[in-house]
């Protein structure tokens, strides 16, 4: 059964009980942890303060579904998030649209100030090992210093919110890409104190920063094409992403796929791209080469079954694929060579 809460109740459990307060570092008074109420389940918080810039660390389970209700109101403040999802998964529907984000995912997200927003309920699911690192920007300024040579390579509704031109929100959510997995593990495994951390911090999550206006950059080079979807038209589109993966060793075609969940083939492709940043085949592809690292990694199967496993007849082609995703052929990764994920 489901836990229902106030976003008021939820932070105060959360923050207000001084037993669940620590520092990691007596001289990192800037580096916080919050332990995770017991009555919710197990894990932690950890919120960095940086120059500019808010990060959170998130690492936790809940023992039952817990639907966090936010009740209507005025933001006065707004925010500038880079989130990127690890594992879990959970849904939100701030902006009045109803969203899945799921593990192995990231998302840029960019609410103006004094927006007025209905009530919203966000649900985190049980048994879900949330993973997740969040930065926050307290201003937009680090962006319009960095991309202001370069801001027209960006999609255009983002290039209005740099250069102050706009009152749309933005949000756009992606798959995480090979190169964000190092500077993730290394923020959530820093191994500095004092001064030394925060700059170190710092540099890695501009780095992820980066990298996230890197993808938007080749999505929106790749094309110009984009469609208001309404939130029935994600809901098909998340489906169409299950169904894609349930039926990964015999995936149907577009045409059939669109069939499946009642939107038309044209809104899918383009609808797919936007909400996972990618196409189809293309997510398809990167999940395969996800189950195969995962089975020459943990299980230690032979090259040959795991190309068969992930849809791949001829060995050679699968080791081709495998090496361009992860820089290092199947033989050297069940060996134990480090990749970068």
């Amino acid at each position: 059964m489901a836990i229902i809460i106030s976003q008021a109740e939820y932070q105060q459990k959360w923050y207000g009980i001084r037993k669940n307060v620590q520092y990691p570092d007596s001289l990192d008074s800037f580096d916080v942890v919050y332990s995770c109420p017991e009555k919710f389940g197990v894990g932690y918080e950890r919120s960095i303060e940086l120059r500019d810039i808010s990060l959170l660390i998130i690492n936790q389970k809940y023992h039952e579904d817990l639907q966090i209700v936010s009740e209507a109101e005025q933001d006065e403040f707004g925010c500038i998030e880079f989130g990127f999802n690890l594992s879990g998964n959970y849904t939100c529907n701030r902006l009045d649209i109803f969203r899945n984000r799921g593990s192995k995912e990231n998302f840029l997200q960019w609410d103006l100030p004094f927006q007025n927003y209905d009530t919203c309920v966000d649900t985190l699911f049980r048994d879900e090992h949330f993973l997740k690192v969040d930065i926050h920007l307290n201003s937009s300024e680090i962006l319009h210093n960095f991309v202001r040579c370069i801001n027209q390579e960006l999609p255009p509704n983002l290039i209005k919110l740099i250069e102050g031109n706009s009152q749309a929100s933005y949000i756009e959510n992606n798959q995480l890409t090979s190169a964000m997995y190092l500077p993730l593990q290394q923020i959530i495994n820093c191994p500095f104190q004092g001064m030394t951390k925060q700059i170190y911090l710092e540099s890695k999550c501009l780095e992820l920063i980066a990298l996230k206006l890197e993808q938007l950059t080749k999505i929106s080079n790749v094309s110009v094409k984009s469609i208001i979807l309404k939130p029935r038209d994600i809901e098909k589109i998340h489906r169409a992403r299950d169904i894609l993966i349930f039926q990964q060793e015999k995936p149907p075609s577009i045409l059939d796929l669109a069939r499946k969940v009642g939107i038309n083939d044209n809104k899918l492709k383009i609808g797919f791209r936007q909400v996972f940043g990618t196409t189809v085949f293309g997510y398809l592809h990167n999940h395969r080469m996800e189950i195969a690292r995962q089975l020459l990694q943990d299980e230690k199967m032979r090259v040959a079954a795991v190309a068969n496993i992930v849809g791949y007849a001829n060995p050679g082609h699968f080791a081709a694929a495998f090496k361009r995703k992860f820089g290092v052929s199947p033989s050297e990764c069940k060996a134990g060579k480090k990749i970068c994920e």
